[in-house]
C-alpha cells in the first residue's frame, strides 16, 4: 500500500496552490487537486488578473482620449480593438497560470485535475472529466475551494448577455446601454471598463449607498467621482426581473422599500451582487464538517474543520480576497509542517481598482464609533500634493485613524490614483504597531503622492506642513 501523502489540497486557486507551494517548500509530500484545466481560480483566470488587464487597456485608452491633448501630447483618430484587448488580456492569464503550474512542479507539489470530494477522515475521492476516480490517502487535508458569484431568483445567467464576472470579462462587443446590478468592486471595476470604451453605465443598487463596507466619506467621494465620469446610479433600488427579447434584455426594478416599478433598456446585464463559498458536494459530513446558511465553513482556532482537516480563503470567515486567502494558505502549511502560522484580518487591504483606486486597511470610522473607540482622523488632498498635481492626478484625499489617546493607527482610507500600492506602508505601520507620530516623522521621498500619507499622519495632531 503506497504511503499517505502529507498534504492534499482541494482547489488550486491562490489559498490552494500558495498552500501547497508552501508545503512544498518545508518538505511536505503534497497533491493539489484542481477541477479546471488552468491553475489559479478565479483570481488568475476569470477575476483579479484579467480585469485588471481590461482596466489598464481602457484607462489608457481613457486617457489618450481625454488626458493627452491636455498634456501636449496629439494623437490621431483613436479606435478600440476589442479583439486585440482580449487578446492580451489572454495572454497575460496564460502566462500567470503557467507561471503557477511551473512552481509547483519545482516545488515538487503533484498536481490532479479532478473534482476533489472528502469521502472520510484523511481520504479524499478525485473524479476526472471521464468520470474515472481515484482516491488519495493524506494525513491533511485542506479546503481550498474558493467562491463564486451570487445570483438573484429568478433572473438566468447564460454568460452571453446576462452576465457575471466571468462573462463580462469576454463580451464580444462595446454594448451601448449596460446595466450592473450591484454597486460593489467588480460591479464598479466592470462599469469603469465598459463606460470607458463607449457604454451607456447604469449601475442599480439595493442599499443607499456604493461600495458597502467601505468607510463612508470614500463611498461618498468615490461615487461623486463615478457620477461625473459618466456612470449613472439607482441606489435604494431592487431589481426584479431581466426580460430577454430578441434585440435587447428589459430590466424591471422597483424602489427597495416598496412602489411603483419602473424599466430599463440594455444590451448586456451584469450581475455583481457579490460572492458566496463555493462548499456543496465537497463530502464534509463524511469528517462531521459544516456549513451555516451562506454555506461558509464553520472551523475553530481560525482553520481547523476537523482533526487533520483545514479550510482557508473564501469558503472560510474573512475578507474574500485572494491576497487573503494566500496568507491563509502559507499559514496552514506552517501549522501543518508544526510552525507558527497566523493571519490578522484586520491588516488585509482591500483595494478598488477603478480609477481613482480606493484602499483601505483597518477599521473605518463607522466602525471604531459603533465600537465606542475614541479616534483622531488625519485627512490630506491630493490636490494639495506636488506630484498628484503634476500627474494632473489630484482627486481624492488620504485619511488615517488613530487611537485617542495612544495614538497608535486604527485604520486608513484613501481614494486617489495608485493608492492600491501605497496602502501597503499603512500595513506594515500597523503591523508594527505604529502610530500616527511615527509615519509622520519617517522621510518620504519628494515628489512623490505617498508624502500624502505623511501629510495625513500630521494631520492628526494638527501640523500638516503643506497646502
Amino acid at each position: 500500500m503506497a504511503e499517505p501523502f502529507d498534504v492534499v489540497i482541494i482547489g488550486g486557486g491562490p489559498g490552494g496552490y500558495n498552500c501547497a507551494i508552501r508545503a512544498g517548500q518545508l518538505g511536505l509530500k503534497t497533491v493539489c487537486v484542481e477541477m479546471a484545466e488552468t491553475l489559479g481560480g478565479t483570481c488568475l483566470n476569470v477575476g483579479c488578473i484579467p480585469s485588471k488587464a481590461l482596466l489598464h487597456a481602457s484607462e489608457a485608452f481613457a486617457a489618450a482620449k481625454n488626458d493627452f491633448p491636455a498634456m501636449g501630447i496629439k494623437t490621431g483618430k483613436l479606435d478600440v480593438d476589442l479583439d486585440q484587448m482580449m487578446a492580451q488580456k489572454a495572454e497575460t492569464v496564460k502566462g500567470l497560470t503557467q507561471g503557477v503550474a511551473f512552481l509547483l512542479k519545482k516545488n515538487k507539489v503533484t498536481h490532479i485535475q479532478g473534482k476533489g470530494q472528502i469521502t472520510g477522515p484523511g481520504k479524499v475521492t478525485v473524479t476526472d472529466a471521464d468520470g474515472k476516480t481515484q482516491t488519495l490517502d493524506t494525513k491533511h487535508i485542506v479546503i481550498a475551494t474558493g467562491s463564486q458569484p451570487s445570483t438573484l431568483p429568478g433572473i438566468e445567467i447564460d454568460e452571453e448577455r446576462i452576465v457575471t464576472n466571468t462573462g463580462a470579462l469576454s463580451l464580444k462587443a462595446i454594448p451601448k446601454k449596460l446595466v450592473l446590478i450591484g454597486a460593489g468592486v467588480i460591479g464598479l471595476e466592470m462599469g469603469q471598463v465598459w463606460s470607458r470604451l463607449g457604454a451607456d453605465v447604469t449601475v442599480i443598487e439595493y442599499l443607499d449607498r456604493i461600495l458597502p463596507g467601505t468607510d463612508n466619506e470614500v463611498a461618498r467621494e468615490a461615487r461623486k467621482i463615478f457620477k461625473q465620469q459618466g456612470l449613472t446610479f439607482k441606489l435604494s433600488t431592487k431589481v426584479t426581473g431581466v426580460e430577454k427579447l430578441k434585440t435587447k434584455l428589459k430590466v424591471t426594478t422597483e424602489p427597495a422599500k416598496g412602489g411603483a416599478a419602473e424599466t430599463l433598456d440594455a444590451d448586456i446585464v451584469i450581475v455583481a451582487i457579490g460572492r458566496q463559498p463555493y462548499t456543496e458536494g465537497l463530502g464534509l459530513e463524511s469528517v462531521g464538517g459544516k456549513t451555516d446558511r451562506r454555506g461558509v465553513i464553520e472551523t475553530t482556532n481560525h482553520f481547523t474543520v476537523a482533526p487533520g482537516v483545514w479550510a482557508i480563503g473564501d469558503c472560510i470567515e474573512g475578507p474574500m480576497l485572494a491576497h487573503k486567502a494566500e496568507d491563509d494558505g502559507a499559514a496552514v502549511a506552517e501549522l501543518i509542517a508544526g510552525k507558527a502560522g497566523h493571519v490578522d484580518y484586520n491588516l488585509v487591504p482591500g483595494v478598488v481598482y477603478t480609477n481613482p483606486e480606493i484602499a483601505s486597511v483597518g477599521q473605518t470610522e463607522e466602525q471604531l464609533k459603533d465600537a465606542g473607540i475614541n479616534y483622531k482622523k488625519g485627512k490630506f488632498p491630493f490636490m494639495a500634493n506636488s506630484r498628484a498635481r503634476t500627474n494632473h492626478e489630484t482627486l481624492g484625499f488620504v485619511k488615517i485613524l488613530t487611537e485617542e489617546g495612544t495614538d497608535r493607527i486604527l485604520g486608513a482610507h484613501m481614494i486617489g490614483a495608485g493608492v492600491g500600492e501605497m496602502i501597503g506602508e499603512i500595513c506594515v505601520a500597523m503591523e508594527f504597531g505604529a502610530s500616527s507620530e511615527d509615519i509622520a516623522r519617517t522621510c518620504h521621498a519628494h515628489p512623490t503622492k505617498s508624502e500624502a500619507i505623511r501629510q495625513a499622519a500630521m494631520g492628526v495632531e494638527g501640523w500638516t506642513m503643506q497646502m
